[in-house]
């Protein structure tokens, strides 16, 4: 009996020990996933509420320049990938190109002094940069929390953890390619 307590006692303590190191260590690698998936929800909410502004704002400017119809379709286009978007990646493309198309439709409402002047569209406006800016702090914070979440799952022990429980680096928010270049914008020719 005496040599089968020795090496359980051994055991016993090895087991607590992995217990005491693992335990904590997956626990925290759960309340960062919680952190980057409600860090992400956030700039889901914040993309839905721009892709909500946006009717208004179309139903607003046809009033004043219905025969932009090209840019109001692009617009409409945009928002409808917008809205199907799914994943970091995804949402990005589809977030350059509405963005892309809401630039345009501002160089249109150039010409329009009245539509400028528009309580409405004024409110509007107003909401959808308060919005862009809200945009841009929750990809800011996703982007803080995943590289938090991604060195935890990255060094040790954390990576033999994740690897065993089957935590995975998680995707930045990253800007689709060509977004750092301002979208073409044709003025016409007015020369003709």
């Amino acid at each position: 009996m005496k040599k089968i307590t020795g090496p359980l006692i051994v055991v016993i303590i090895l087991v607590v020990i992995a217990a005491v190191m693992i335990v904590p260590s997956y626990n925290k690698l759960v309340n960062l996933e919680e952190d980057v998936d409600q860090s992400y929800a956030q700039i889901e909410t914040q993309l839905q509420r721009r892709v909500d502004l946006i009717p208004n704002l179309v139903s607003t400017v046809k009033g004043y320049a219905s025969h932009e119809k090209e840019v109001l379709e692009n617009i409409a286009n945009a928002r409808s990938k917008m809205a199907g978007a799914q994943g970091p990646e995804e949402q990005a493309a589809a977030d350059s190109e509405l963005s892309g198309a809401l630039s345009r439709l501002l160089v249109v409402v150039e010409n329009y002094p009245d539509l400028k002047a528009n309580q409405n569209f004024q409110q509007l406006m107003d909401e959808l940069a308060g919005t862009e800016n809200r945009i841009a702090v929750a990809r800011k914070d996703y982007n803080d929390v995943v590289s938090v979440f991604n060195r935890k799952v990255k060094r040790f022990p954390g990576k033999v953890i994740a690897s065993t429980f089957g935590f995975d680096e998680k995707e930045y928010f990253k800007a689709v390619e060509g977004a750092q270049q301002p979208p073409a914008v044709d003025f016409g020719d007015d020369t003709k």
